[in-house]
């Protein structure tokens, strides 16, 4: 009995809320469709028109010219690029020799959360953009600039945002051209007689392998005073009998210390901008 009172009372509740809106849907459909002209368009406020999103039609079909498939292949290039970037970024600039050796520099202290990865890579990235300046002021009003304001085309412009990066790289193998007549070797290419000669598919891996040499050489050379406080360590552990105890645990406090009355960091981050010679 108390089940179908409550069934009963629940019908009731329905109904009255199915004629509540009911009600409110023909009130609207006065305001809409009155004799006074007014429609929900009127009552609309006037921002809000350009609030709407607009659709957006991707269609997929057959190309009508050759002109439509090479702007498809251009799409997808520009996309291809634009994914590649950072790599870019990486190869192609001072970053790789800085990543390398703050990663040479942790290992080298023994440490192995601090600082944090992602810190390193910060402090890598900010000393690029330093140190890149000069050549992207100069990407910046030869080629984007002109290109913007349609005083040059996308081949003038492309060829102004690569003059100055094949200056950057050639620069850092100015003393050392090992490297380019390796490629230059490889790839079956006479031999340059100026800098203009080398083409950018040979300067580029040319660059990358020169960049992983130096940043190895610097690495070597940091290594070595900490290597001789971890043999001074381990030997002194050893003559005290102290075999189970592990030397990094010794010498890891001694290599901070000698790192900071150096002044570790300010050191490597002055040579290492001085090293690309920008400035």
């Amino acid at each position: 009995m108390i089940s179908r009172k409550r069934l009963l009372a629940f019908a009731i509740v329905l109904l009255i809320v199915t004629g509540a809106a009911v009600g409110q849907d023909a009130d609207a459909g006065a305001i809409g469709t009155g004799t006074t002209g007014t429609t929900i368009a009127d009552l609309e406020a006037p921002g809000e028109q350009a609030l709407r999103i607009p659709f957006v039609n991707l269609e997929i079909r057959e190309p009508e010219n050759n002109s439509e498939v090479a702007l498809s292949l251009q799409l997808l290039l520009l996309l291809g690029v634009l994914s590649l970037a950072p790599s870019f970024i990486i190869i192609m600039t001072s970053f790789l020799r800085i990543a390398i050796v703050f990663d040479f520099i942790k290992r080298a202290l023994s440490l192995q959360q601090v600082p944090p990865n992602q810190v390193l890579m910060g402090i890598a990235l900010f000393l690029t953009v330093f140190i890149m300046w000069p050549t992207g002021t100069a990407i910046y009003e030869n080629a984007f600039v002109p290109f913007s304001e349609g005083e040059i085309g996308i081949e003038e412009a492309y060829r102004e945002f690569e003059a100055p990066m094949r200056l950057f790289m050639y620069r850092q193998m100015e003393h050392t051209p090992d490297s380019i007549r390796l490629f230059m070797k490889m790839g079956g290419y006479p031999a340059p007689e100026t800098f203009a000669d080398v083409p950018t598919q040979v300067l580029i891996p040319a660059f990358i392998l020169h960049e992983l040499t130096v940043a190895f050489k610097i690495g070597i050379l940091l290594f070595i005073p900490f290597i001789i406080i971890d043999m001074v360590v381990a030997s002194t552990l050893m003559s005290m009998g102290m075999i189970m105890l592990p030397p990094i645990m010794i010498s890891l406090p001694f290599k901070l210390i000698l790192f900071v009355l150096v002044d570790g960091w300010h050191l490597i981050t002055q040579q290492l901008v001085a090293s690309f010679g920008v400035f």
